[in-house]
């Protein structure tokens, strides 16, 4: 690959990273308290609300049912109102927000319905406040499963970065169809998938471990 090849190669995934942590940072914000939402408004949970947990997860599963290439498009709207433009880095995370948000929300979700209802009655029984059992048994419990979670997010996020480079969003995605697919350079092609698997490689190895390591110091926790 020529210099600039290799330059323009650094750039694109300068911007799939900046793409995937901005999309990541967004589904980790918002994700997260409409998982713990959904777990809270449940029948039996801290604040069982039926009908909001009805409709949050009817909203959810709206958004989660809809393929990824389609809301991009639906979504064209909302970004050019938010950030001013339908193309480019920064019009891509939108439509990734919206579709990582619902996502992250299911799996937050399952991680705190694996929580030992035990710890829970326990804190209720020590008098523990709605906030303290949430800070101090809910997320700590989950972390394990919250962080692995995370990373199956990351890796869908980096998936579909590159399916936005369609409608030139950027990335290696762009990448790979305006110089591999249109111009025929296979070269390209292979490379940027090479670049694709090992950084997902990369991230699934280091949010493992991470992972790992909540799990243990968890698993100490309670032997404590």
């Amino acid at each position: 690959m020529s210099p600039a090849m290799l330059e323009l190669l650094w750039r694109s995934f300068v911007e799939t990273l900046a793409m995937t942590a901005a999309a990541g940072f967004v589904s980790l914000a918002l994700g997260l308290p409409v998982g713990l939402l959904l777990v809270m408004t449940d029948r039996h949970g801290l604040v069982e609300r039926i009908w909001l947990n009805r409709l949050i997860g009817a909203v959810v599963n709206a958004v989660r049912s809809i393929p990824f290439i389609i809301l991009l498009v639906a979504a064209i709207p909302l970004t050019r109102w938010i950030v001013g433009t339908s193309i480019g880095v920064a019009a891509a995370i939108v439509p990734l927000s919206l579709a990582a948000i619902p996502y992250y929300a299911r799996i937050a979700e399952l991680s705190f319905r694996e929580v030992d209802q035990g710890l829970i009655q326990a804190a209720r029984a020590m008098g523990g406040s709605r906030w303290t059992i949430i800070f101090d048994v809910l997320i700590p419990e989950a972390l394990p499963g919250l962080t692995s979670g995370f990373t199956v997010t990351l890796v869908t996020l980096i998936g579909a970065s590159a399916m936005a480079g369609a409608v030139g969003s950027g990335g290696l995605g762009d990448l790979a169809i305006r110089y591999g697919y249109q111009r025929f350079e296979t070269n390209v092609m292979v490379v940027v998938v090479f670049v694709l698997i090992a950084l997902v490689s990369a991230l699934q190895w280091a949010g493992d471990r991470l992972a790992a390591r909540f799990d243990k110091r968890s698993r100490a926790n309670v032997e404590a």
